[in-house]
């Protein structure tokens, strides 16, 4: 065996287990195997769970928080001094700053992205060629897909329509769209799954970004998705305008959203910081309703977004802390809620991702985390290091600590 990893805790109130790997992949989880591994870790009861999965991320547009404030914090203030910033990046400027955004998610554990990379006739290809790059030289330490994302509008920034079909003819494994920063937006919602249609890809829409839900989409998305046969293969990110429907208008969409198999990305980070910046007093909170959504059968992801930039002035790449914000502002604390919030950084997001051999289990792929926790209810709130991280079968990551009590 090339690792063999002793009694790690995969589940709360059942026994510990060895896990053995071998050729990339997880050839046997049980009480105790026999036998000797080039690697033998003693995990001492602490918690393995599988690689954590950051399914909205921006990584072109990371660590520029600096060059261009948004001194506002709102959205469109976010989306202006970006804009402006584009066309002043270089591939090598992308490229370093991508760098640096992947090393902080692999140091925790992140093994699986699906990054939105951004491109106009302003700027070119010049973010996008880069993320594809980094795409192939870091795929044995971090699975990374790449969707084609039109963040100025296809339609009121001309050239972008053929620009989406050259990203996909150049690799793009998702087909993006931003319905709320483009008009018509019923036509930037088709073109999106004709696209894709085409290529045969998914769909992740930037989705309902506002604090208010006048003028949403996400019923016409749904109608589209089951349409046109997309069911499971399309996801949105943000949907903030939710949580501004009364209980008898939300439950009839999500209702149609579980028909429609979509998955949501809820980005924290980002919606606390940009929503509710109208408010004087009693300010929202400016979430997707998270539990509602989760309650009502549709798949429930937590995701990054962005690392120090305009629209989100803070960040390090480690997705349990974006989880652990989730837990109070999302009211995902009861004991009830704890445990449904893992799996919107694991198991959630792969199964968005449409990852096959994704998981702890005899032939997944050996892609994991040790956490420095003994309880898998308390993986989230512990904010626990991650001691080992494993990717195709290899340690990428081995963290070492000492701490000393002086009293």
């Amino acid at each position: 065996m090339d690792i063999l990893i002793r009694k790690v805790r995969i589940k709360d109130g059942e026994e510990l287990q060895d896990v053995a790997i071998e050729g990339g992949k997880i050839v046997a989880i049980a009480p105790h195997i026999e036998g000797t591994a080039h690697r033998e870790i003693d995990a001492d009861g602490r918690v393995l769970i599988p690689g954590l999965v950051d399914s909205h991320i921006h990584l072109d547009k990371a660590l520029i928080a600096d060059r261009l404030p948004n001194k506002s914090g709102t959205l469109m203030e976010a989306i202006k001094v970006t804009g402006q910033l584009k066309p002043t990046f270089t591939k090598e400027d992308v490229e370093d700053r991508a760098r640096r955004a992947l090393t902080m998610l692999i140091k925790n554990g992140t093994t699986h992205i699906r990054t939105h990379s951004e491109f106009d006739p302003s700027q070119g290809f010049t973010g996008f060629e880069t993320v594809m790059k980094l795409k192939q030289e870091f795929k044995d330490i971090i699975d990374i897909q790449v969707t084609a994302f039109p963040q100025e509008g296809i339609f009121k920034a001309p050239g972008t329509e053929e620009m989406m079909y050259q990203a996909m003819e150049m690799g793009a494994d998702v087909v993006g769209g931003i319905p709320y920063n483009d008009s018509p937006a019923m036509d930037h919602i088709d073109l999106v799954f004709e696209i894709a249609k085409k290529y045969n890809k998914p769909i992740d829409f930037h989705q309902d970004f506002k604090d208010d839900a006048e003028g949403i989409t996400i019923e016409y998305i749904c109608d589209k998705t089951i349409k046109e046969g997309f069911q499971g293969r399309v996801s949105v990110g943000h949907l903030t305008s939710l949580g501004a429907l009364p209980k008898e208008k939300l439950e009839p969409i999500i209702k149609k959203m579980k028909e429609a198999e979509i998955s949501v990305m809820s980005l924290p980070a980002t919606d606390l910081h940009l929503g509710g910046r109208k408010d004087e007093y009693n300010v929202r909170r400016a979430l997707t309703p998270v539990r509602t959504l989760r309650d009502g059968g549709v798949n429930m992801c937590i995701a990054t977004n962005n690392i120090r930039n305009a629209f989100t002035p803070y960040g390090n790449g480690d997705l349990i802390q974006i989880a652990m914000l989730a837990v109070p502002t999302a009211h995902l604390g009861g004991a009830d809620d704890l445990p449904t919030v893992l799996p919107m950084i694991t198991t959630n997001p792969a199964k968005a991702l449409g990852l096959k051999d994704y998981g702890l289990e005899v032939g997944k792929k050996a892609d994991m985390v040790l956490l420095d926790t003994k309880v898998v209810k308390d993986a989230i709130i512990d904010i626990p290091d991650r001691l080992f991280v494993i990717k195709n079968g290899k340690i990428t990551v081995e963290t070492e600590k000492i701490v000393k009590f002086n009293f």
